[in-house]
């Protein structure tokens, strides 16, 4: 049940990050890659978890899917 928990929590935050962002759609397996590497991002950059729960998590996974949305856009030139 963790790895489908992360799985869905890492779309969720990925689809955010991407709205956000403004980039393009990455697919659904994009945006779950993009969560769960944002997640690990985020974690890192905030020391922790925005909040408690399930929000907390997803906030953490899109700031840090921003992030990474940033640093993918700064290398593909604008392309995703």
């Amino acid at each position: 049940m963790g790895i489908l928990w992360t799985l869905i929590i890492g779309a969720i935050a990925g689809w955010l990050g991407s709205q956000i962002f403004k980039g393009g759609s990455l697919g659904l397996i994009g945006n779950i890659v993009v969560g769960i590497v944002g997640g690990f991002i985020g974690y890192w950059l905030l020391g922790g978890r925005l909040g408690d729960g399930v929000v907390g998590e997803i906030l953490t996974g899109t700031i840090g899917a921003i992030v990474l949305l940033a640093i993918i856009n700064l290398f593909t030139r604008g392309k995703v």
